[in-house]
């Protein structure tokens, strides 16, 4: 089944908007409820998405009994056991590595087909082989299959980049080996810092939470905890673009500040007019009032501003006055969605896998565009929001892997658009 959105843009977005719960730390966190063999695993302000259905499905193969109802999943991990993780379910959803971790610490042995995901470039999964061989883990993989196997001891894990993935596979294993694990390296991105407390209210500790170098005091065993997900920075992202966009209006209710400085810095720059309440945790932009001009954005790993929304930003860049730069320096498939927005009439000069001059303000007209990854369809929903006429955006799957009901959301705060099903 084939899942399109219609949109006919031009229309200010108005009204109050809920952040939903983090789709980058709820996946590690069901990953990490393999960990408990006591109690039942709690997760509340859970969204409802793909990627999380799939890592729900992962569990039940592996004899975990699951459930999620409202918002909240709940997750009993004592019947589970290790077997391989075939493709159909790995393939997917990159999501699916990491119970890379989680396995070998409990089981001693994990082997799953290969991760699947968007297609934005090349994410290797040698910083997590890597880190295992490193705590005593044998790599047995094959071109087919990802397998390690080995009682793992609590040591000292050089991670070879910044990768949020590997950083949350070590935390959890680690809080799994009796003794301290130090990690080096390590990626400090908000869900990383979800799922350092999350060991901790299981019965670990953590020290440098944030950091780059993190401490992991594991112990024997970890009992299930209650917990709940933090609001979804990037959503609240992608929201307060589209105000900018459509020359709308919009609070939006459960966003933490601290996960979006340079984001929000990068705002000012730009020329928004933007306003926070830390005691309500809400922010208001005012897309009427604002004057976009061009600006250059650097991405960058936590707490630089976020490659997750560099797409969203791209869309706006072609609403401000001036030439803009924008410079993946995470992603080289990252860019791919200019060639949409071209599409749309936007002026774009690649400069090359990384780079491109984004000239302003350009106004967009409707075309069918394609969504090639969850963060370049959240830019899709965007141009078609502020583009003239209607726009139909294909392979909508991906934005509903990342976006709890964006379309429902964008609805109610005045936009014209349809989810159809094809």
């Amino acid at each position: 089944m084939e899942i399109t959105y219609r949109v006919r843009g031009g229309i200010p977005l108005v009204g109050d908007v809920t952040i939903a719960g983090s789709k980058n730390a709820v996946l590690p966190l069901i990953a990490a409820s393999v960990l408990a063999t006591e109690g039942e695993t709690v997760l509340r302000n859970v969204p409802h998405l793909r990627d999380v259905m799939m890592m729900l499905k992962i569990l039940d193969f592996l004899g975990a009994e699951t459930s999620f109802e409202e918002g909240t999943v709940r997750i009993r991990a004592q019947k589970m056991q290790s077997k391989m993780i075939p493709a159909e379910l790995c393939a997917p959803i990159r999501g699916s590595i990491l119970f890379l971790g989680p396995l070998l610490a409990r089981f001693g042995v994990v082997e799953m087909a290969y991760p699947g995901g968007d297609v934005i470039g090349k994410r290797p999964v040698n910083a997590h082989v890597e880190a295992f061989v490193q705590l005593g883990a044998e790599d047995m993989s094959t071109q087919d299959v990802l397998h390690l196997q080995g009682t793992l001891e609590a040591g000292h894990v050089i991670l070879p980049e910044f990768s949020v993935t590997a950083t949350e596979n070590v935390v959890m294993a680690a809080a799994l080996l009796p003794g301290d694990t130090r990690i080096d390296l390590a990626a400090s991105e908000p869900h990383v810092q979800e799922v350092e407390h999350f060991v901790e209210s299981m019965g670990a500790k953590v020290s440098g939470i944030g950091q780059h170098t993190v401490t992991v005091h594991g112990v024997k065993s970890l009992c299930g905890a209650d917990h709940t997900v933090t609001f979804d920075y990037l959503e609240a992202g992608v929201f307060i673009l589209s105000a900018l966009v459509t020359r709308g209006k919009l609070r939006l209710h459960g966003v933490d500040r601290e996960h979006l400085l340079s984001f929000l810095d990068a705002l000012r720059r730009f020329g928004a007019v933007w306003k926070y309440d830390p005691k309500e945790k809400t922010v208001f932009i005012d897309g009427e009032l604002s004057s976009l001009r061009s600006m250059n954005v650097r991405t960058n790993i936590f707490p630089g501003f976020p490659s997750d929304l560099q797409a969203p930003m791209g869309v706006a860049m072609t609403q401000a006055s001036g030439v803009s730069r924008m410079f993946e320096r995470l992603y080289e498939g990252r860019l791919a969605y200019l060639y949409e927005l071209e599409k749309m009439g936007a002026h774009i000069e690649i400069l090359n896998a990384h780079q491109a001059l984004i000239i302003g303000p350009t106004p967009l007209r409707g075309r069918v565009v394609a969504s090639n990854d969850i963060r370049a369809g959240a830019a899709m929903v965007l141009a078609a929001l502020c583009a003239e006429g209607e726009t139909t955006i294909t392979d909508v799957r991906y934005i509903e892997r990342g976006y709890d009901r964006l379309d429902e959301k964008l609805r109610s705060l005045g936009a014209k658009m349809e989810r159809m099903e094809v």
